[in-house]
């Protein structure tokens, strides 16, 4: 008897153990996950292969979840494999989720199903019964969308638009296709839908934020921005603001982010930098996309950017790529897995000390298109983006671009909002688009005709010229607070780049924007520092210093601010009120408030009660801050 209750015990400890060598490495504030494609699954059958590649990756970053994909360019992975794996992971005490690439050939143009035909149709339906018998969740890889226009699927189309069609097409193949179908197959089932990040081209291949949000169980969000001057053109910010654009459309039900490696050819911070991004939204989870990658993407003294040779960098190479002791053994770092450790246990310590991310209230509608992506590139100056699909009530502020033109009662909006005493900062985009409907509010006008400009006059000076929209209006009716022009001082003509109305009791703005949106990073610091000044009443504070250093704000009187440039920066955080100091939330060190005069003019220099600081940022570099009270 004494030994059966001895061996009882030893059994129970050794359990204990195990399950706390699992959980340790864990994190505090979110989940970290990564993703098998289906054709490295079919790998998998091979237990050496499979041994080997954990080995890899578990060495060098700590994993809570793992999706295992059934499906991809017409391959399935045969039953026996699938559940081999997804046992091996189970016994290494991960969560197991499924996975679905609805493709027929990514090398094609990542060629998907033809939901016009019906054999289409059924396969469709198929493996989406097949992932639902082996999993209680799955994931969709973004790929649920149709890029087709076969002779069946012009025919089905009809009269309609192509973005009509597909919008109501792929609406309805995700309820009948694969959610109502994987439910009748396993009740319990979770169906998730991830978007990939190039949202504002949604509507035009089938992606529906509308009604697809409201029946799937979950949505997830691909936060890969990657290089910005690849095909997509996606700016560094994208990674945080396209989480908190989803968490509007689906508040709660927004599970994660999705990184992948692209990028890490142009250094290491640049996918450290997706990651951290992807958590300062607050997210609950990451996938790091995917699971080879991080078995095989090597480390290599080409992902060290030589700003690394200054020193205080956030994210420091040196660090990660040195050997390190895990479970009692050294292990030295091979490939990119070991930087997504190192970079979300740093990111794990900040983000539990963040509130609820708040910022300047943006409106997009559903469906809507112009001055594409644009948000992000003001996110880049500076201007901290929250956007929102329905019209937001009770902000001092609303940011209209061209793509708030979609609303058909945009203007009644907008006159609502100045009447109860807000503010409305429109575009040029947009005022090009509703110049006759505005009238009513301000007679202005943008029209085709451009100017070179790179003069900001007592503002400063751009490193280049570039050309812009010219505005017009007429004179004392609407008041220029940033003018420029080629040259601006001693010149011969202006132009303005932030213009000023009041209507009722609110006061409506005009923001120009270049015809490349990346001339707003020539924009001189002191005419950016208006800007942030004048569209920080949401937000509390506002930076003051060059373009690509963006302000990330919480409602609990944090911050964080990011330094995207190659070089160290020189700052100024400006907070709207009385504070006593700022804390960084990593170091404890205080700053203390900068001596500064009070300016009677209502646009420039700073305003009785606001509180000044000075900080330093090394590049590629961020410091997480909270407001001590006076």
């Amino acid at each position: 008897m004494e030994n059966r209750v001895y061996r009882r015990l030893l059994l129970a400890m050794a359990a204990w153990a195990l399950s706390s060598a699992l959980q340790a490495g864990k994190y505090q504030n979110f989940k970290v996950s990564t993703y098998i494609r289906a054709q490295d699954v079919a790998r998998m059958a091979d237990d050496r292969f499979l041994e080997d590649t954990w080995a890899t990756v578990s060495s060098q970053v700590d994993l809570d979840k793992i999706y295992i994909e059934t499906h991809r360019d017409a391959f399935v992975v045969p039953e026996k494999t699938l559940t081999k794996v997804k046992r091996f992971f189970m016994k290494r005490g991960l969560e197991v989720g499924g996975g679905i690439t609805f493709t027929r050939s990514e090398p094609t143009d990542f060629e998907t199903y033809s939901y016009a035909r019906e054999a289409d149709r059924q396969e469709v339906k198929r493996i989406s019964e097949y992932t639902a018998r082996h999993f209680d969740d799955f994931i969709l890889d973004d790929f649920f969308f149709i890029d087709l226009k076969n002779d069946d699927e012009i025919a089905a189309k009809g009269s309609l638009s192509w973005t009509d069609y597909r919008l109501r097409l792929m609406a309805d193949a995700g309820r009948q296709l694969v959610v109502e179908p994987a439910k009748a197959v396993n009740p319990k089932v979770k169906v998730i839908v991830k978007y990939p990040n190039w949202y504002d081209h949604f509507q035009g291949l089938g992606f529906n934020l509308e009604e697809e949000p409201a029946y799937f169980d979950g949505i997830w969000t691909g936060t890969e921005t990657r290089d910005p001057a690849s095909a997509q053109h996606l700016q560094n910010y994208l990674s945080y603001n396209i989480v908190r654009y989803f968490d509007n459309i689906a508040p709660g039900r927004n599970g994660g982010g999705w990184v992948d490696a692209g990028g890490l050819h142009m250094s290491m911070d640049r996918y450290a930098e997706q990651l951290h991004l992807t958590m300062l939204a607050r997210t609950p989870e990451i996938i790091l996309w995917n699971y080879m990658q991080l078995a095989d993407v090597k480390i290599t003294p080409a992902q060290r950017a030589p700003w690394q040779d200054a020193g205080g960098n956030s994210f420091r190479y040196d660090d990660m790529v040195a050997p390190f002791t895990k479970d009692g053994k050294t292990v030295v770092p091979t490939t990119m897995a070991r930087y997504a450790g190192m970079t979300l246990r740093q990111t794990d310590r900040l983000v539990g000390m963040l509130g609820r991310p708040v910022g300047l209230t943006s409106y997009k509608p559903f469906h809507s298109s112009g001055e594409d992506f644009l948000q992000n590139y003001l996110g880049m100056i500076g201007l901290p983006m929250d956007m929102h699909p329905q019209w937001p009530e009770g902000r001092q502020q609303v940011l209209l671009t061209e793509q708030a033109a979609k609303d058909e009662r945009l203007v009644e909006r907008i006159k609502q909002q100045l009447r109860g005493g807000g503010d409305v900062i429109i575009t040029t985009g947009l005022l090009k688009a509703i110049n006759r409907q505005l009238a009513d509010v301000v007679e202005l006008s943008c029209g085709d005709l451009k100017a070179i400009v790179g003069d900001f006059g007592f503002l400063g000076k751009a490193e280049r010229e570039f050309i812009i929209p010219q505005v017009k209006y007429f004179t004392n009716d609407a008041w220029e607070v940033v003018s420029a022009g080629r040259p601006l001082s001693g010149g011969v003509s202006g132009f303005p780049i932030l213009l000023r109305n009041t209507y009722s009791h609110g006061t409506l703005f005009v923001l120009t924007i270049p015809d490349d949106f990346g001339n707003l990073y020539d924009y001189p610091a002191p005419a950016l520092n208006v800007i942030r000044r004048v569209m920080s009443k949401d937000v509390g504070a506002y930076i003051e210093g060059p373009s690509k250093v963006a302000l990330f704000p919480y409602d609990n009187k944090t911050m964080v601010v990011e330094n995207f440039n190659d070089q160290a920066v020189s700052l100024r955080v400006v907070v709207n009120g009385k504070a006593g100091a700022l804390r960084n939330l990593l170091t404890g060190q205080m700053l203390r408030p900068a001596q500064v005069e009070v300016s009677r003019f209502r646009f420039y220099g700073y305003a009785e009660g606001q509180t000044v600081f000075d900080l330093q940022l090394p590049a590629h570099s961020y410091a997480g801050l909270g407001i001590i009270d006076k």
